[in-house]
């Protein structure tokens, strides 16, 4: 199904004419629960493999000493929560039945930690045929990228270890079966499996941190006493999305320059929390329902069930240069 960026509450580059030549696109990915297969574009579902390569895992994450949550576990939470909220109650009752209610209870809020044994199976997080966007960046030859994850924290930010893999689709004649790791350490990595619907050309600005003190100031002043924000009205796309602008939400900029080369690297992915503020914020896609009609859980401004931090964003930056050289994430 088509999603549509509503058209900006305000043109803000005809308010503020410097702001014009800053612009830049995005492609908003809208990612909607969906039954993905190996032949779609998809967030948390399985991917196109070749069976005879093997499946990625994560060294720096090995047991026995290691725990996560069974993604089983996590799903059938989910599933249960969807169906009892979904079914009609008499107020003051509980939406769940004794059993289903004795399941979540069971796990609590995140599931019944377990132990692993070996490393860690990369999950699969995006995949993405050119097919469906024909802007995607992509080494010559390829048509299909696929991101994973080891859902376990690495670096400074403490963010999941992403890998990107470039292939094409074509060459994949004996597909095998996507594995899933045994474990995963938040329930908030744990993909739901989603169908997407690319929109191009959504048009961004810088985030005001990256703007220069004069420009930001005039924006601040623009903004008194009006009834919109630049950052989150009209600057910066939210939820999943190619290119644009990255978030930069609670911390100034700071220079995202190739290790290998040293050539200043722009937003590539962005993997959000949520796609818009939920309600009828302005960034909500025009096909969405009413709030009153929208389903209780999942929420639909939520519908990947990620959860970066504390709600917060990953940013994937790719070298211009080379595809080869090794990315790099931020949180914001």
């Amino acid at each position: 199904m088509t999603r549509t960026t509503p058209p900006r509450p305000v043109d803000i580059a005809a308010v503020l004419p410097e702001l014009a030549p800053l612009a830049r696109t995005s492609v908003r990915l809208h990612p909607r629960p969906g039954a993905p297969t190996a032949a779609d574009s998809s967030v948390g579902g399985p991917l196109l493999w070749p069976a005879d390569e093997p499946w990625p895992t994560c060294p720096e994450h090995t047991g026995p000493w290691l725990t996560g949550y069974d993604p089983e576990d996590l799903r059938a939470q989910r599933r249960i929560l969807t169906e009892g909220w979904a079914r009609p109650r008499t107020p003051g009752t509980d939406f769940l039945t004794p059993e289903e209610r004795a399941f979540v209870n069971g796990l609590g809020y995140t599931g019944v930690r377990k132990p692993l044994d070996g490393e860690v199976p990369l999950l699969p997080v995006l995949q993405l045929y050119a097919r469906d966007v024909p802007s995607l960046p992509r080494p010559p030859g390829t048509d299909l990228l696929q991101v994973l994850w080891c859902s376990f924290e690495h670096g400074e930010d403490c963010m999941p270890g992403v890998q990107l893999r470039w292939r094409t689709a074509e060459e994949v004649r004996s597909p095998r079966e996507t594995p899933w790791p045994p474990v995963v350490s938040e329930n908030g990595y744990l993909p739901e499996p989603c169908l997407l619907h690319p929109e191009p050309g959504v048009v961004e600005y810088p985030a005001p941190h990256e703007l220069d003190d004069d420009l930001a100031e005039r924006v601040a002043a623009w903004e008194e006493g009006g009834a919109y924000d630049y950052h989150s009205d009209l600057a910066v796309a939210p939820g999943w999305k190619l290119g644009g602008y990255g978030n930069w939400s609670f911390c100034d900029p700071w220079p995202m320059n190739c290790e290998e080369c040293g050539s200043a690297m722009r937003p590539f992915l962005t993997v959000d929390s949520s796609e818009w503020d939920g309600g009828t914020g302005s960034w909500c896609p025009e096909e969405e329902p009413a709030p009153d009609e929208r389903p209780l859980y999942p929420q639909s401004h939520e519908p990947t069930m990620v959860n970066i931090g504390r709600g917060y964003t990953m940013q994937i930056h790719l070298c211009p240069e080379s595809f080869d050289h090794p990315h790099l994430q931020a949180m914001q």
